[in-house]
Formats: structure tokens, C-alpha cells, sequence
């Protein structure tokens, strides 16, 4: 999708980072002051800004809590709006408008680690869609701040339309749009011929002739639930076929046979005449799995998230069938296995796929490992034309993250993904593995290193945990490579060890000063920022002081991260994942391959208007800084090092244009000249543009987007039965969730078993027997 930006005039966002304590109390950092952008996939993301937090609990009254957000802000709570996101999804944004929606905010993210909110003006630009036609204005969304409209397809080099067009139409399926398959003012007796219309003419008569009898027996079921009649097999079995109505003395009935030496089955007796009134099925026994999975794939294909309560509903309002809840379920499962093939078959298919990877795109890197039984373990997959966008044109910065999928079998999303010139998000390569461990990364870092064909320094922001501060530093010892920690992780790693020792008003404060600690330029911001927390206590500030801070604090970190503080950049690479994770594992990696290879085709085209010598939000931010220029004064002081001072003379920043350093750091922070060096450069006349880092550039941005991923032939993936007989056999992992019945509940070493009661006599109240098997003698009174 296109993104459509609007900001108001008070453009606060807020992201509350939930801690659930008793009461269901929650820590809110609230940011104000940076961007509210729509990604191309509707998903909303927000950077820059400053932090403030506060404490929520589920007694909070909504007039409070909206008049303390607006104190923090200084703003006029009138005009203020209050939303947030269901957790899990970034495109609906829900309002918070009294206190139960409050309270409901709160009890949704109990157990969330993280969650967003959004505190903007009433002031938002309304989308004008007037000019649109009603096919296009019907599949407009409204979403928060900003228009999401369905892009029309493209074509690039190879790409056939087609084949991107029809993964969109699996994955596109943001959970603000209308339920699937909406009702009309129609009744159901209407409703039912119009939805099997085309069915009521499978049978025609004696004579006609069927492929197989499984074809007749699904054109059986059909033609009854399009004439809304019941029936009954007579004889059914691979040769002959015979059914009746299933009222008693009804003469519809029907013959049919198959054909000496052939497969074809063939009509030889039909009476369409009804002596009954007609029965309106009420089961779905005679749909059977066929039937329905060709009804709820052709729904799927819109909907891939078509849930099985839905499916019964819709299936009974528009065919009159009464579908139970295992029925609609399995029905789902075989119309996922028609459209995509069979989940479990198609880990059979890996050696073949990475083969046809890396034979159609040269450069490419696409392989995978079992474990000793030949059950799946990990794949790793980078196109050439990601390595070499990110090699010629991104700046040598990598985020490293994961994200769990919510698959038939347990599985794990590891991603490496990078920032263009214009600061959006570039996949680089992912990984496919049984599960997020320390192993896994080591080997997701092996096959990075060597997806490179040449060392370069590099900055990785990512968790130091998992293993990846040791594997980073191991896989590529040697070379210029920096770790930045994720400043986001830290700060849950901080609230969970304090937990049980502060209160959450006293973690706010903390969190608030680590989180400026983070971004502090200077080492004396920083020292600062971490002497307010030792006011506060000395554990905290001991925590801080040894979860090394020139790993992640901006005043001591030694490469370059462009003031990107946390491994969560990629938010728009782990939606396609999440959106596909129900998909077979080769056919996740198909769609993740079109939707790379889109969005490279979108913004190429996207860049070819610019004129500008850097990209448009670059050129956003280096206007911002050139308008605090009138202001300052410069004095030279020698060389090519300078004296700026502010109007009122109260601050002085030297600059050196030679080491494009700044004493204030946002120019080395950021990669562009700040407002002091700009001054700087205007009064020597020279070119700004010379001093601003050539990843910004218009150029650099299109060499990134100048390679192509080229289309990978179509595969013939095989059943369950041919994989057996594969070179490379490759099983899937463990299920999610397994057979059979769970195990009891344990409590420490103990397991809880559940005692059979005896039975207890109500003749002599004793145990171990009934009243008519009790053989005690009762004495008279």
C-alpha cells in the first residue's frame, strides 16, 4: 500500500511499556516531538521524540489520566484524542474515550511486555476520496492519522502480475476491514439459491459422465444443497452409487455406475421428481470435505485469517447448512492445503527450493539443516539483490530481531534488516529456525558473514542476550563490528529485576532517566541522567553502571548507529511474517520473495521523480536544522575549527569541519550537519550537501533499489507419500501443540494426581460399597 503521511500540530505519540503488577498496575513512557508515519503495509510506526513516564493503574479514572498526559505535554486536554493498538497489530487503532475503555486498554496488555498509544490532536487533515470510484473508495482504509489505499499492481522486468497479485490477495488482510462475506437485507430463502446458483445443474440427467466417483459424489452434494434437499446412500462403493430422498416414500433417487475397464462413472437412472414437500438440510453430513473446502478456499483467498466460527456462520446463512465446529475446521485445514499445498510435505521441498534459489538469483545464499532424525531445524535465505543493496547503498547498520509464528509446528522468525537513505526499512536476510536459541543465531550470524562477499565494518543493534553478544563478537572477530544493545530490552530487563523492590512510581522515574541516559550525547548528559537515578536508589544505579553503557548509552558507543537505539526497526519485515505464518514453509518464503521483490520495484519507481541530492524526509530534517541557523553567530578561532554562540551568548559549540565533528554530537549521531556546523558552512560558503553522509543521498538510495530479484520457477511439490522417496529427507519440527492427552498438573516435583471418590453406602454411611451390595447388620434402636 502507498502510505499517506498527516500530521497535526500536536503530533504526540506515546508507547507504554507494560509491567503487569498486582492490581494491574502499568509503567507508561510517554514520547512526544517525533514522526507519526503509515508504512506501505498499513502498519503505523513513530520515530524521535522525547520520554516521560507515568504510572497507570486499573483504578485510574480516564478524566485523570487524560488531564496528567496533557500537563506532561502542555496542551489543551479538550482537543486531545487517546488511542491504542490491539496487541499484535499495528493497523487498528482503538479509542480510548472513558473510563471502561481505559480499564479494557489495560487488561488487554496484562500480558504484553510492550504496548502503544497514541495521544494526538482532534486537528487530523480528513482524506479527500471523493474522486475516487466506488470499487476503489469501497477498499479505502481509515486508520488513526493516515489514508491506507490498495496500490495497483506492478510489473517488474520478469515479475509476472499474476503471481504478486495473488500473494496479495493472501496477505493484505489488516484486521480494520469489514467482516468477510457481509450480510444483506436479503432472507436466507433468498440467499440460498443466489450462493449455490451454479450448482443447481451438476446433475443433468442419464448420460452424463464423471471423471471418478469421488467427482460424482461431490457433484451429488452439491446439486442437493443447491435444490436444499436431504438424501440417503442406498449402495456407495467404488463402482456403484446409488441415493434416495431421505423422506420416506419420496421417489427422487438416483443411479450410477462406472464403466467396465475405465475410471469414468456415468448416470444410468435419475427420477428429479419429488412426491414429498422437500427437507432444508440442517447438518452438514452430505457436504462433505471436498465441498466445503471449495467454498471456504474461495473465501480464503480474500480472507486467510477466515476463522471457523465465521465459516459456520456464513456457511449456514448462505447454503443452510449447519455446520459443528470440528467440521468447519478441518474444512479450513483441507482448503489451506489446496491452495498452498500439504504443511507437512512441504518440508520435503526445501533442498529443492534453495536449489532453484540460488540457481535463478546468482549471488544468492539459500540453505537449511536437520537434526540427526531428518526433522526440520533451521533455514537461511538472503537474495543477491538484498546483499547488494545493503553493501552499496544502506549504511553499514544491521538490526537483529526475532519474532515467534503462530504455525501448525513450532517456529521461529530471526531477521537482519537495515535502513535506506530515506530511513526505511530495507530486508537484508531471515532465517526459518526450530526455535530462538543460542546455537540458532551463531549459525544465522555463520551464514551472514558469508552471504558477504567482502568485510566491512558494521554496527548490529540487537538484544545482548540469546547469545548474540557473544556470537557477534565471536563470528566476526577480527573485523570493525560494533554491538549496540537494544535500548528497549535493556528497559524490561531493568523493570523485571527490580520488580518487588520499588514501587511503579518510583520505576518510572528510573526508566525515564535511563531511557534519557540512552540518547544523552554528551558524557556529561549522561552522567546526569544516571546520577537521578542514584538519588533514587543505588541498586538501580549500580544495574545501569554495570549493563555496559558503551554498548548502548550514545556519550560512550564507538560505532555508528545513526541514533537508532533499538533492534525493533524491522517492524514491517516481521508483519509479512506474521501475516504468513499459517502458510507452508515453502510458500513463506515464496510470498516473503514477491513482497521483497515489490516493495524493491515500488520504490525504485517511487525515487525516479526526485531531484533532490538527498532523499525527501532527509531533506525534511536538513531544513529543520538550517532554520535554527539565524540565531547563532561564528567565530573562527583557527584553522577549520570554529566558535558558534547562541543569540543570547549563554551556549558555545565548537565545530571542526575537517573531523565533521560537533562539540553538541548530533552531527556525528546523525550523519547530518546540526544547526551549529550549518552556520559553520554558510559562512564559508561552502556546499552543504559535501557534508552530509553519502548514505542520505539520492544516489545511494537508488543504488540500493537497482537490483531485482528474479522469479523462481514453479515447483511441483509433491504428496506426503512421494517425499519418502526424496535424496534429502527433511521431516517438519514438533507440532506446537502435541497429541494426545496433556499431562497432569505438577506442582514443584509433585505431580497432582487426581484421586478416584469411593462410594459411600447410604445405608450405613460407610465407604468402599453401595446400599445394594452392603452386607452390614444394623442394630434396631
Amino acid at each position: 500500500m502507498f502510505p499517506i503521511i498527516f500530521r497535526t500540530r500536536l503530533n504526540i505519540w506515546s508507547s507504554l511499556m507494560t509491567q503487569v503488577m498486582a492490581g494491574k498496575k502499568v509503567i507508561a513512557i510517554l514520547q512526544s516531538g517525533g514522526e507519526f508515519e503509515t508504512n506501505q503495509d498499513g502498519s503505523l510506526s513513530y520515530r524521535g521524540g522525547d520520554a516521560h513516564a507515568r504510572e497507570i493503574d486499573e483504578n485510574m479514572k480516564y478524566k485523570d489520566f487524560k488531564r496528567e498526559v496533557a500537563e506532561v505535554f502542555n496542551s489543551n486536554h479538550g482537543n486531545m484524542s487517546i488511542k491504542y493498538f490491539l496487541p499484535g497489530n499495528k493497523k487498528t487503532l482503538i479509542t480510548i474515550s472513558d473510563d471502561k475503555d481505559l480499564n479494557c486498554m489495560i487488561k488487554l496488555h496484562a500480558n504484553s511486555a510492550t504496548a502503544d498509544i497514541y495521544v494526538i490532536t482532534e486537528d487530523v487533515v480528513a482524506a479527500n476520496v471523493s474522486n475516487l470510484s466506488a470499487s476503489r473508495s469501497s477498499r479505502t482504509t481509515f486508520s488513526g492519522a493516515g489514508v491506507l489505499v490498495d496500490p495497483p499492481n506492478v510489473v517488474d522486468g520478469n515479475v509476472i502480475l499474476d503471481e504478486i497479485a495473488h500473494v496479495d490477495a493472501h496477505m493484505d488482510s489488516p484486521t480494520d476491514m469489514p467482516p468477510p462475506f457481509p450480510s444483506d437485507c436479503s432472507n436466507d430463502e433468498e440467499k440460498h439459491p443466489k450462493a449455490a446458483k451454479e450448482w443447481q445443474n451438476k446433475l443433468t440427467g442419464v448420460g452424463q459422465r464423471f471423471n471418478s466417483v469421488s467427482e460424482f459424489r461431490e457433484a451429488l452434494c452439491q446439486y442437493a444443497i443447491a435444490h436444499q434437499l436431504t438424501f440417503k446412500y442406498v449402495k456407495n462403493d467404488t463402482s456403484r452409487v446409488t441415493a434416495k430422498c431421505k423422506e420416506q416414500g419420496c421417489s427422487w433417487f438416483i443411479h450410477a455406475r462406472k464403466l467396465s475397464n475405465t475410471q469414468v462413472f456415468r448416470i444410468k437412472e435419475m427420477n428429479v421428481l419429488h412426491t414429498c414437500e422437500g427437507n432444508t438440510m440442517t447438518t452438514g453430513a452430505r457436504a462433505t470435505k471436498n465441498v466445503l473446502a471449495s467454498i471456504i478456499k474461495e473465501k480464503m483467498k480474500d480472507h486467510p485469517n477466515y476463522k471457523p466460527k465465521d465459516i459456520m456462520s456464513d456457511i449456514k446463512q448462505e447454503y443452510g447448512l449447519q455446520l459443528k465446529y470440528h467440521h468447519a475446521w478441518h474444512g479450513k485445514e483441507n482448503a489451506k492445503e489446496q491452495l498452498h499445498g500439504s504443511t507437512k510435505a512441504a518440508y520435503s521441498q526445501l533442498p529443492n527450493l534453495c536449489e532453484k534459489i540460488m540457481e535463478t538469483n546468482p549471488g544468492s545464499l539459500a540453505t537449511f539443516t536437520t537434526k540427526e532424525n531428518s526433522s526440520f531445524r533451521r533455514l537461511f535465505v538472503s537474495f543477491h539483490a538484498s546483499l547488494y543493496g545493503f553493501q552499496q547503498g544502506c549504511r553499514p547498520l544491521l538490526f537483529l530481531d526475532s519474532t515467534p509464528l503462530k504455525s501448525k509446528y513450532q517456529v521461529t522468525w530471526l531477521a537482519a534488516t537495515a535502513a535506506d537513505g530515506a530511513d526505511e526499512v530495507f530486508p537484508v536476510a531471515f532465517a526459518i529456525v526450530d526455535a530462538e536459541t543460542d546455537e540458532n543465531w551463531l549459525w544465522f550470524l555463520v551464514q551472514l558473514k558469508s552471504a558477504f562477499s567482502t568485510a566491512q565494518s558494521i554496527t548490529f543493534v540487537a538484544d545482548r542476550e540469546k547469545g548474540l553478544r557473544n556470537s557477534i563478537s565471536d563470528v566476526f572477530r577480527g573485523l570493525d563490528v560494533h554491538h549496540g544493545y537494544c535500548i528497549r530490552y535493556l528497559s524490561e530487563q531493568l523493570i523485571r529485576d527490580l520488580n518487588g523492590q520499588y514501587s511503579n512510581e518510583v520505576k518510572c522515574l528510573m526508566v525515564e532517566d535511563f531511557y534519557a541516559a540512552a540518547s544523552a550525547p554528551r558524557p556529561k548528559d549522561f552522567q546526569k541522567c544516571v546520577q537521578n537515578i542514584r538519588s533514587i536508589s543505588i541498586d538501580a544505579y549500580n544495574w545501569v553502571m554495570q549493563s555496559e553503557p558503551s554498548h548502548w548509552a550514545n556519550a560512550f558507543f564507538q560505532g555508528a548507529r545513526y541514533n537508532h537505539l533499538t533492534a525493533n526497526f524491522g517492524e514491517l519485515f516481521y508483519s509479512w511474517a506474521s501475516e504468513a505464518h499459517e502458510l507452508p514453509i515453502t510458500t513463506m518464503v515464496t510470498t516473503m520473495r514477491l513482497k521483497v521483490m515489490e516493495l524493491i520495484y515500488k520504490r525504485r519507481v517511487d525515487s525516479n521523480p526526485w531531484t533532490t541530492r538527498l532523499t525527501p524526509s532527509m531533506e525534511e530534517k536538513l531544513e529543520k536544522e538550517r532554520l535554527k541557523v539565524c540565531s547563532l553567530q561564528v567565530t573562527i578561532s583557527g584553522g577549520n575549527t570554529f566558535e558558534v554562540r547562541g543569540e543570547s551568548g549563554d551556549t558555545t559549540e565548537d565545530v571542526d569541519l575537517d573531523q565533521w565533528d560537533c562539540s553538541c554530537k548530533r552531527w556525528q549521531l546523525t550523519g547530518l550537519p546540526c544547526c551549529h556546523a550549518i552556520a559553520v558552512i554558510n559562512c564559508l560558503g561552502r556546499h552543504l550537501y559535501d557534508y552530509c553522509s553519502r548514505y542520505f543521498t539520492t544516489d545511494s538510495f537508488r543504488l540500493t533499489y537497482s537490483e531485482s530479484i528474479h522469479p523462481v520457477p514453479n515447483i511441483d511439490w509433491p504428496t506426503e507419500k512421494d517425499s519418502s522417496n526424496s535424496a534429502v529427507t527433511v521431516t517438519p519440527p514438533p507440532h506446537r501443540f502435541q497429541a494426545g492427552r496433556p499431562p497432569a498438573e505438577s506442582v514443584g516435583s509433585q505431580r497432582v494426581v487426581k484421586r478416584k471418590r469411593q462410594p459411600k453406602c447410604s445405608r450405613c454411611k460407610g465407604t468402599g460399597h453401595h446400599k445394594s451390595t452392603c452386607k452390614e447388620i444394623l442394630s434396631e434402636c
